[in-house]
C-alpha cells in the first residue's frame, strides 16, 4: 500500500526524520511505534500532505504520492478537530461530503455508524455537549465513513473506557478484513500485540526495526523457559542458567536459560528425572519488551 523511501524532514535545527524507508503492505493493521518526540507525527503528515518531505519519496499503490490520493486516505489526529458548537448529525455529514460523498450516500453511511456505535440519541448535541469519549466515537466515524483504503489511525483509543475501547478495535478489525490498510500509532504496546500484523519503530528519527510482529518477537527470543513444579529442582549443570527461581511449600516456579542454543527437550528431561513438571512454557518478549530493550539500547549507545 505504502514504501517509504529515505525520507528526511528537519524542522529548524531539529532532525524529525532521517532517511527512514519500511514498507506498509495491503489489507494490514501497521503499528507505527516510538517514544514521545521520535518523528511518528512528521512521517504521518508526510503521508497526509500536510507537510511535505525534504528528501526521500512515497509510494501509493505504486504510484508516487499525489495530492488526489488524499481521497482515498482516512486521518484521525491525536489532536482531535471537530467543531464544538456544531451538532454531531451535521458534522458528521459535512464532514462526509468534503469526503466526495453525495448527500444521500453520506446520510446513508452516516446511519449505519450512528447504529453500530449507539449514537443516535445524540445527533442533535453539539460536540461540545459529548464527553471525550463520545467525541472519539464521532471523530472515528467521520474517519471511516468514506470507505477508505488506507485508515491512520493516531492514538485512537485516547479517552475511551474499555468497553468502549473494545467496540472501536473489533470495528478497526472487521475494516481490515474489509480490505483496509490501517496505520495504528499508539503508546499502548498491548493493543500492538492484539491488533497490529507488522510494526515499524521509530526512535531519535530513525527506524530501527520493523517487520512482521510475530518474526519480530521470535528474533528477539533468548532460548529461556517458565518452569512450574512440585519438589526441590537444583540445576547443576553448564547447560542450562537459572535467571530466577521461587519455592514455597514443596512447589517451585523458575526462570531457566538454555544455553548454547540447544533443543528444551535436553532441558525438560534433565527436570523430569528430578522433579515433578506442572507447566513448561517458552518465555517470548512482548513488543512492550522489545519496545523497551530497542530504545534503551539506542538512548545509551
Amino acid at each position: 500500500m505504502l514504501q517509504i523511501k529515505e525520507v528526511s524532514k528537519k524542522y529548524a535545527s531539529h532532525l524529525a526524520l532521517d532517511h527512514v524507508s519500511f514498507e506498509i503492505p495491503k489489507g494490514c493493521i501497521f503499528g507505527l511505534l516510538g517514544p514521545n518526540g521520535a518523528g511518528k507525527t512528521s512521517l504521518i503528515r508526510i503521508i497526509t500532505q500536510i507537510t511535505g518531505a525534504d528528501t526521500g519519496e512515497i509510494l501509493f499503490k505504486g504510484e508516487k504520492l499525489q495530492p488526489d490520493h488524499i481521497r482515498y486516505m482516512g486521518y484521525l489526529p491525536e489532536e482531535r478537530g471537530l467543531y464544538k458548537k456544531m451538532k454531531v448529525g451535521e458534522q458528521l455529514l459535512y464532514l462526509a461530503q468534503l469526503k466526495g460523498l453525495s448527500k444521500a450516500e453520506a446520510t446513508s453511511r452516516i446511519k449505519k455508524w450512528i447504529d453500530k456505535l449507539d449514537l443516535r440519541s445524540w445527533l442533535d448535541k453539539t460536540i461540545e455537549d459529548l464527553s471525550k469519549g463520545m467525541q472519539q466515537k464521532v471523530q472515528f466515524i467521520a474517519t471511516v465513513v468514506h470507505e477508505p483504503e488506507l485508515i491512520i489511525l493516531d492514538e485512537p483509543f485516547s479517552g475511551f473506557d474499555p468497553v468502549n475501547a473494545n467496540i472501536i478495535k473489533d470495528e478497526i478489525l472487521e475494516l481490515r478484513e474489509k480490505g483496509s490498510t490501517i496505520i495504528f500509532s499508539t503508546h499502548r504496546m498491548e493493543s500492538v500485540e492484539e491488533l497490529c500484523d507488522n510494526i515499524a519503530l521509530i526512535n531519535r528519527s530513525k527506524k530501527v526495526l520493523d517487520g512482521p510482529v510475530k518474526t519480530i518477537r521470535d528474533s528477539y527470543k533468548t532460548n529461556t523457559f517458565m518452569v512450574e513444579g512440585k519438589g526441590k529442582l537444583l540445576l547443576a549443570s553448564p547447560d542450562f542458567k537459572v535467571l530466577e527461581q521461587n519455592e514455597h511449600h514443596g512447589f517451585f516456579h523458575a526462570t531457566v536459560q538454555i544455553l548454547d542454543n540447544q533443543s528444551p527437550n535436553v532441558l525438560l528431561r534433565y527436570m523430569l528425572e528430578r522433579v515433578e513438571i506442572h507447566a513448561f512454557r517458552e518465555k517470548i518478549p512482548s513488543i512492550n519488551d522489545i519496545f523497551i530493550q530497542t530504545v534503551t539500547e539506542k538512548i545509551y549507545a
